[in-house]
């Protein structure tokens, strides 16, 4: 059997498409955050709460109206969207200008009724959500098992989070985005009604949540606290990448995904800080992030 450091190929393959996997949901979750902290100020806490309800939402649907996995792909964000438009225009809206603390708090204070909600109607037991039919099942390839909805899920993420970069970084829109967050009288001047820009700031980025929330379901359970035990990690993922930084967010969530599972293989033990350890070091010698800019 081929082995690389004394480590079986077969082994160390599999723990890559685990890390690259997990990196998928990381990089999803922290450029959602990255969005809306970059373009609004606003430190999300909600955020995986937003991430939960997306994936109960497509439970909620396949259970009562039998939709198809793809369906409920693309509901499921969409209405997770319209909840974060309604509380964009009732409470954030609030505290924008404000120091990111009150936005930190006002999340937080969101995200516990969100989960205390789910927690009373569901329980705390985990529900089981199907996988789609036409990816379930395995290929091998060289001796390296490739689940088809893990594959799936990276091919996806991946393409989500580099048009979102695009969108951003690379059009118009994106522009005017960043520009508001600047210099909102001037944008203003040109005709662009910078309140609705804020308001779809906060819902594009609510809806990659709750699109992740319906990726995750058929792997992870369905539970109130399936947000809140991936949100510390996600935010750990976007300070390490840069706060407000796309590229940094994609990119770090990919990587520390790869960390993350190669670290199971060499030292098991360490799988589940080794995040945080990253995060340590680079704040150390790098306050502002990887990819993020100084102050």
């Amino acid at each position: 059997m081929t082995e690389l450091f004394g480590i079986p190929m077969p082994v160390l393959s599999g723990q890559i498409l685990l890390g690259l996997f997990n990196g998928a949901f990381y990089a999803l979750l922290s450029l959602g955050l990255a969005v809306i902290f970059g373009l609004l100020r606003v430190i999300n806490f909600a955020h995986g709460a937003l991430y939960m309800m997306g994936a109960f939402i497509a439970f909620l649907l396949g259970q009562w109206l039998g939709l198809p996995f793809w369906a409920l792909l693309v509901v499921a964000p969409v209405l997770v969207g319209v909840f974060a438009v309604a509380m964009e225009k009732l409470l954030l809206r609030h505290v924008y200008g404000l120091d990111p603390l009150y936005g930190l708090l006002l999340t937080f204070g969101v995200a516990l009724v969100i989960e205390g909600m789910a927690q009373y109607m569901f329980g705390v037991a985990g529900k089981p959500f199907s996988q789609p039919q036409a990816l379930s099942g395995v290929s091998m390839i060289g001796g390296m098992i490739l689940p088809h909805y893990r594959v799936f899920v990276i091919v996806v993420a991946l393409i989500t989070c580099l048009g979102t970069w695009a969108l951003i970084e690379r059009t118009r829109l994106g522009a005017f985005l960043r520009a508001a967050t600047e210099n909102r009288p001037l944008v203003e001047a040109f005709g662009v009604n910078v309140p609705v820009l804020l308001t779809a700031t906060y819902a594009f980025g609510a809806l990659l949540a709750g699109f992740a929330g319906v990726m995750g379901a058929p792997v992870f359970q369905v539970s109130a606290f399936m947000g809140s035990n991936l949100i510390i990690i996600v935010f750990a993922v976007v300070v390490i990448g840069g706060m407000g930084s796309i590229g940094g967010a994609i990119a770090s969530g990919f990587l520390l995904g790869l960390c993350e599972g190669l670290t199971k293989v060499v030292y098991p033990e360490a799988a589940n800080i080794v995040v945080f350890a990253i995060m340590a070091v680079v704040l150390f010698f790098r306050p502002s992030g990887l990819f993020g800019k100084a102050a």
